[in-house]
């Protein structure tokens, strides 16, 4: 039974994601039907479902929004804004439902005022239908030609599991009705009698006679619950089913366009999460093994183009081949959390006052589950943050020439082997004077210093500042963006913001794809083995061959055609060695931040380009700068994986003037 109430709450999470993206279509279109349709079935599940495990105040709940959701189905009540506002509170307070169930919580966080509201839209829809006072009306039609229709014959015959399920055969028999004209007929031979009759087994079956243009498809759909439940016959009338279309001349039957219908599903199993994480730790050492086993093979004598080294070709090809496959178990799309984001900007658009939605573009990408679950907190920081901070009131929007409700945009797209996901708002964007003056008063930084309006922006980043003089529920103390610089550089990702005054402003997230695997360029510099992820990595070459100028006290410039590129030794800027002299034996790697700053790392010789196996450092030591994680190289050793992009960053690390002889970091 354990079994089975997890497997029913793992659909539930797959039903809301059906409710929700249901609602968002109403609120973009109110008058799509078939959305209405798909939350009603997604909500009628969840209420069978919860019938089964007998979880009483999900149930009630459920019933009370299906019956208002039938309401919009047939007509009887309307879908305006107003209403779709009802629904997302109702579809937020399901979800709740749901999560307290799965903890064990009986009943508790009812909201009466809510089962009022929805109860209320089912009085008026009968109010309506006992108000409509038809007066018949003859008229005298000429004889037309009636056009049989297509058709078919059905027979419903129930299990008892369909019951016990909370499935309701007249809703479906009335979703019939929908499809065409439906005369059902109920089929009563196999009613026992009374002194023989059980009420556990149902002994009804019913013949429907539908005609109508309907195809099968759409008749296997109102009953795809009850799929497994129920006895389903469907039959074409002789004559009556749908035309096929014509074959062009020379096509053969196999080769006919498909006639539209209903997809073949797609076969899914549930894996128990932890037995995916030690199979991707298992293909971790895999990659690990194959390095070894190469390096081993540099040290003795191996023909070209031999047997062993086309072996370890195709060895090297499959082991890539199940890692890829290993991480997509992994992977999934950012729908569900762009879902739980929608009810973030509602409820901060309530507590502030003002009136927001939230527009999603890219909820298909796909991220690293892990990187999902722990993009949690920081998106609702940036969300509460856009709508507090970001959205000016009704009235200034209107001041402005803007729409009275605010727009929040959240989007994601694959952008280089990295995720990137992007939070804008249209408001008025950041007042970087007044940021300016926040910052001296809270003394981060000095009156004379002078900023540029990007620096000023990432000052937005630092631990303390706000720009709220009073406490609220959503802000004032101090503690978000800075939060969500943390939390992303964890996950090996980084945060950018930009912004137009009056225009709004945009928080961009970048994020590596998968937590595992890493391609990187392994270097040597001061007797250390580092690995530089190639996805910051634009070029390189020889210091020798380079045109490289000297710049103020021991600092260099390279001389690009789009430029002028500073240069760091890798090796001082982590600390390792002083700055050396002269870069004429190093190599030049050329990197490009995701805010777009260029930079070139000096390394002592490049040894090798392979995949890495990501090994964090955060749960073993403090964070370290300039380094995002560390790897096992083959032949045993730990290398250090550079932030690339940490490192890029002007005067993040204290102490040294930009540019200059000394090193990055202290």
């Amino acid at each position: 039974m354990s079994a089975l109430l997890d497997g029913f709450f793992e659909e539930c999470g797959e039903l809301l994601e059906a409710v929700f993206e249901g609602l968002a279509t109403l609120e973009a279109d109110g008058g799509d039907s078939e959305a209405v349709n798909a939350v009603f079935r997604s909500v009628h599940s969840i209420k069978g479902g919860a019938g089964a495990f007998g979880l009483e105040a999900l149930v009630a709940f459920s019933h009370v929004l299906e019956n208002a959701l039938d309401a919009f189905r047939s007509g009887a009540a309307q879908i305006g804004r107003k209403e779709v506002q009802l629904l997302y509170e109702a579809g937020d307070h399901l979800s709740d439902l749901v999560e307290r169930a799965a903890q064990g919580e009986v009943r508790g966080g009812e909201l009466p005022e809510l089962h009022v509201a929805l109860e209320g839209i089912c009085e008026d829809a009968e109010e309506a239908d006992a108000g409509l006072d038809f007066q018949p009306v003859m008229l005298d039609l000429l004889p037309i030609e009636i056009e049989m229709k297509a058709g078919f014959d059905i027979v419903f015959r129930p299990h008892a599991a369909l019951f016990a399920n909370g499935h309701e055969p007249a809703l479906m028999l009335r979703e019939l009705g929908r499809l065409g004209d439906a005369e059902v007929v109920a089929d009563l031979s196999s009613v026992p009698q009374l002194d023989r009759a059980s009420a556990l087994e149902p002994v009804l079956s019913w013949r429907i006679g539908l005609q109508g243009d309907c195809r099968r498809a759409d008749i296997e759909e109102v009953f795809e619950f009850a799929e497994g439940l129920c006895d389903l016959e469907i039959i074409a009338r002789d004559g009556m089913a749908p035309v096929e279309p014509e074959l062009p001349e020379g096509q053969d039957v196999e080769d006919k366009p498909e006639v539209a219908g209903k997809a073949p599903a797609r076969e899914t199993i549930r894996v128990d999460l932890a037995r995916v994480e030690r199979l991707i730790n298992i293909v971790g050492e895999l990659v690990i093994s194959e390095a070894m086993l190469r390096q081993a093979m540099t040290e003795i004598p191996v023909a070209k183009y031999g047997p062993i080294e086309a072996a370890m070709g195709q060895f090297r090809q499959l082991s890539g081949q199940l890692q890829e496959s290993v991480l997509a178990i992994r992977a999934q799309p950012v729908k569900g959390l762009f879902q739980r984001m929608s009810r973030i900007v509602r409820e901060a658009a309530r507590e502030a006052g003002k009136e927001a939605r939230l527009v999603t573009h890219g909820s298909a990408t796909e991220v690293d589950r892990t990187v999902v679950e722990r993009l949690v907190d920081p998106l609702t920081h940036m969300i509460r943050n856009a709508v507090d901070h970001g959205l000016e009131d009704q009235e200034q929007r209107r001041a402005n020439g803007k729409t009275a409700v605010g727009t929040v945009t959240l989007s994601a797209a694959h952008r280089s082997g990295r995720v990137v996901i992007e939070l804008h708002d249209d408001g008025g964007g950041i007042d970087r004077n007044r940021v300016r003056q926040i910052a001296i008063d809270k003394q981060l930084i000095g009156a004379e210093e002078e900023l540029s309006d990007a620096e000023i922006d990432n000052l937005l980043f630092r631990p303390g500042f706000s720009t709220r003089s009073e406490v609220s529920n959503l802000s004032g103390r101090g503690v978000g963006m800075d939060v969500v610089k943390s939390e992303i550089q964890a996950l090996g990702g980084r945060v950018s913001i930009h912004s137009e005054f009056g225009l709004g402003t945009t928080v961009t997230i970048s994020l590596p794809l998968t937590l595992a695997v890493m391609e990187g360029m392994v270097v040597e510099t001061a007797g250390e083995i580092l690995v530089v992820p190639t996805t910051a990595l634009r070029e390189t070459f020889k210091a020798a061959n380079a045109p490289l100028h000297a710049l103020g006290a021991g600092g260099h410039v390279l001389n690009r055609r789009d430029g002028l590129v500073p240069v760091f030794d890798l090796g001082s800027a982590l600390g390792f060695r002083a700055t050396p002299g002269e870069y004429g034996d190093h190599s030049l790697l050329l990197v490009e931040t995701e805010a777009g700053r260029r930079v070139a790392f000096a390394v002592d010789r490049i040894r090798d380009q392979r995949e890495v196996v990501i090994k964090g450092l955060q749960q073993n030591y403090q964070e370290i700068p300039g380094v995002a994680a560390a790897t096992i190289l083959g032949d045993g050793r730990i290398a250090l994986i550079v932030d690339a992009d940490q490192l890029a960053e002007p005067g993040v690390r204290a102490g040294t003037e930009l540019y200059g002889g000394t090193g990055y970091v202290q």
